[in-house]
């Protein structure tokens, strides 16, 4: 019976793709990962079947600078595909994150087009159903000497958690789909056509990327690195701190094989383990390298690429939690290193891995720590005694863009190169040449607005 009851539903589900005229891999990827649930599988991976990764499993970029000779030889052969998925929610907007204003009037989105454009590389975006519009209109607008391959993101239907059934909500049917996840980079580059566009244009090698993540920019050392040892995957993973607790963390697999382990992939009662960073050292910067000839091959011999899944619980209206409880089937790209064999992680500095998720980070990279390079590449300021610097900003006033942007007014942004953190309590407006040093406490706790006047310097706890 219950095989019965199962395969009406994925009849259901595989209509409703059809209907919206989806690609037959993505029909069959879904048709997979939903199999899968129905058998009771759930995506954990458990500690017993992994193994924390030594030191000398690792390469690290330090050591390969003796193949940027190589690498700049194939740059011709070699794509830069960023992920233009996300909105900028976290930050109080509806639009793409990459069109926010991010460091000297540019936004990502710009900086990333002058990046490929000096460094004479090729560029593609993936887009998702959310911010494709928005970006081909942002687009419009920038004054670029060329413009991005761009192909879209899929999508899956959600599954009700109750009877795995597919979810509906009629008065706004665009909820009843999710993205599918970045690990849908694959499956998107093979049914846009982009993954043919490309390889018959020669170009061989692929760097993938967060949009959000500016530090994420074609290498020479990196991708000579990878062509000339004729890897099909590599991935760059950086030494985990404690801010790093919820990315994804790599091991080796009993396989033998190297694997990513994401937090939705961890059961509950291993969680302190997953947070362990002196256990788990390496996280998964979510930069990535694939060979598109073996791309291609993989796909064509099974079908789909098959990564492991994330399934992911979830209200299917996100701002409602009275609303159905439903599944999210997705995959991340990163998980594709457990495709292959002998694939390389490679430890690189942070300074490839600082990406933007909330103000708190926007105002750090707008801040004097981060400077452009020749190249447009944003880099650590080189007078910075420290790296690392912790920004926690009241919520309450700056957790919107725009909340931010009033209250460090365009040329706002104090200057925090001396800086190791610094708390705001408060609605605090700061004027310019405003210097914080060490670390920084201010708090106003009354109910006006308090303001820290042009060319203040505060190297110690401020109560306004």
């Amino acid at each position: 019976m219950k095989q019965t009851r199962t395969s009406n539903y994925l009849q259901f589900f595989i209509m409703k793709m059809k209907k919206e005229e989806l690609p037959q891999a993505v029909i069959d990827t879904f048709a997979y990962y939903y199999r899968k649930i129905v058998a009771g599988e759930t995506g954990f991976i458990f500690d017993k079947d992994i193994r924390p990764l030594n030191a000398d499993e690792i390469e690290n970029a330090d050591n390969i600078g003796q193949y940027a000779d190589a690498g700049e030889k194939v740059l011709k052969n070699a794509v830069m595909i960023i992920l233009n998925g996300g909105l900028g929610t976290t930050m109080g907007l509806e639009k793409p994150k990459s069109i926010i204003r991010v460091k000297n009037g540019k936004s990502f989105l710009e900086i990333i087009l002058k990046q490929a454009e000096i460094n004479n590389v090729m560029l593609s975006l993936m887009n998702s159903f959310s911010t494709h519009q928005d970006t081909l209109s942002a687009l419009s607008r920038i004054n670029s000497s060329s413009l991005p391959i761009i192909f879209i993101q899929n999508k899956f239907p959600k599954i009700l958690r109750d009877g795995l059934n597919p979810a509906t909500w009629p008065q706004n049917p665009d909820m009843e789909w999710n993205p599918p996840g970045h690990g849908d980079v694959y499956t998107a580059l093979y049914t846009s056509g982009t993954l043919q566009y490309l390889l018959d244009r020669e170009i061989r090698y692929a760097f993938i990327a967060n949009s959000d993540n500016l530090g994420a920019t074609m290498n020479a050392s990196l991708l000579g690195y990878f062509s000339e040892n004729r890897f099909p995957f590599m991935m760059e993973v950086a030494e985990r701190t404690p801010a790093d607790l919820k990315g994804g963390h790599i091991a080796r697999h009993k396989s033998g094989n190297l694997i990513l382990r994401e937090a939705a992939q961890c059961p509950e009662d291993e969680l302190d383990a997953f947070r362990d960073i002196s256990r788990y050292r390496y996280f998964n910067t979510n930069n990535i390298w694939i060979n598109l000839p073996v791309l291609k091959e993989v796909i064509e011999e099974y079908g789909i690429i098959r990564l492991p899944m994330i399934l992911n619980p979830k209200t299917l209206d996100p701002r409602d939690e009275s609303s159905p409880k439903v599944y999210h089937v997705e995959t991340a790209m990163g998980a594709a290193i457990s495709l292959f064999e002998n694939t390389p992680a490679i430890k690189v500095p942070r300074t490839r891995f600082f990406p933007v998720k909330n103000c708190n980070d926007l105002l750090a990279v707008r801040s004097d720590r981060f400077v452009f390079s020749e190249k447009q590449t944003l880099i650590l300021n080189p007078n910075m005694e420290s790296d690392l610097i912790r920004i926690n900003l009241d919520p309450g006033y700056y957790w919107a863009r725009d909340l931010l942007n009033e209250r460090f007014l365009i040329d706002g942004t104090p200057s925090l190169i001396d800086c190791e953190s610094l708390t705001v309590k408060g609605d605090v407006f700061f004027e310019k040449n405003v210097i914080i040093k060490g670390r920084v406490v201010i708090t106003n706790s009354g109910k006006s607005p308090a303001t820290i006047k042009a060319g203040t310097v505060i190297d110690s706890d401020l109560i306004l």
